[in-house]
């Protein structure tokens, strides 16, 4: 069995982060080890949330591990809440990895051509420290702005989203990946670009009209898993964002509008079905 580290703060309430990349990689078949960099109440779209920096307990904790002599085959980074928990990110990545280890980051830092209130463009510049080691990195089309310094396009053409990679690329990440884009009316997904072999690659499914909380996480999770797994580039992207957008959907027929995160333990058993569809 694989086994896979990943880093990022625990919002006990609101399916995003951790609470979603723990429960839907072990359902990929991948043993799940997890490194709280922070606990809050909620997330950060709710008022009044709670949190607990765990930012001194990251060494200690990768410390202890290496004396019991763990190791993983893969490390997944998400929402790092500040310049100093990415340092200490980079160097645990650095610590841990082997030759055959898979290192993916997602960037969570911004949206829709802003970055979040409590970040900065230094900020987006230290993410880009972390992309540099990354084997994987996927940021939306918002954060690959910030981290590569090419100017935020709404509307753009292929060309646009082709300079974003090879930027990134430049940066140091093997194969990055942009999610959010969309290459043709009412269509949304991802492109990527693979340094080795010099290839873009692709995959678009239909726009569903709603935005919600966690889809980021969601989309990330199963994408790092998928990789994890072995599975092929573009069948990757395939399996991340069909399962993102048939949650979304489910999620839309739920009476109760859980405006907070989306209902994606109802899907699970389509991501088990949809895995074991690609094994045989």
């Amino acid at each position: 069995m694989k086994r896979i580290l990943t880093i990022q703060d625990i919002s006990c309430f609101g399916k995003c982060s951790l609470t979603v990349a723990l429960p839907l990689l072990s359902a990929m078949g991948i043993e799940t080890v997890i490194l709280p960099t922070a606990v809050l109440s909620t997330h950060t779209l709710f008022k009044g949330f709670t949190c607990r920096d765990l930012s001194d307990q990251l060494m200690p904790i990768t410390d202890h591990w290496k004396q019991e002599g763990i190791t993983f085959d893969a490390i997944y980074t998400g929402y790092l809440g500040t310049e100093e928990e990415i340092d200490t990110a980079i160097g645990i990545i650095e610590s841990f990895r082997r030759e055959d280890t898979l290192v993916f980051v997602d960037p969570a830092m911004g949206d829709n051509g802003k970055l979040y209130p409590a970040f900065n463009e230094h900020y987006a510049r230290k993410n880009a420290d972390l992309c540099a080691v990354a084997d994987i990195a996927d940021p939306n089309i918002t954060e690959a702005a910030f981290l590569t310094g090419i100017p935020y396009r709404e509307i753009y053409p292929e060309e646009y989203i082709r300079e974003l990679l090879l930027t990134l690329a430049d940066l140091g990440t093997k194969t990055p990946i942009l999610t959010g884009v969309s290459l043709n009316e009412g269509k949304t997904g991802a492109m990527g670009y693979d340094t080795g072999k010099k290839e873009f690659f692709h995959y678009q499914n239909d726009r569903v009209p709603v935005s919600y909380h966690g889809t980021g996480d969601i989309f990330s999770s199963v994408l790092a898993g998928a990789f994890v797994l072995g599975i092929d580039r573009t069948e990757a992207l395939k399996t991340a964002a069909d399962y993102t957008a048939l949650t979304i959907a489910e999620t839309l027929k739920n009476p109760g509008n859980p405006w907070y995160g989306v209902d994606f333990e109802e899907t699970i058993p389509f991501l088990i079905h949809s895995l074991n569809e690609i094994r045989k």
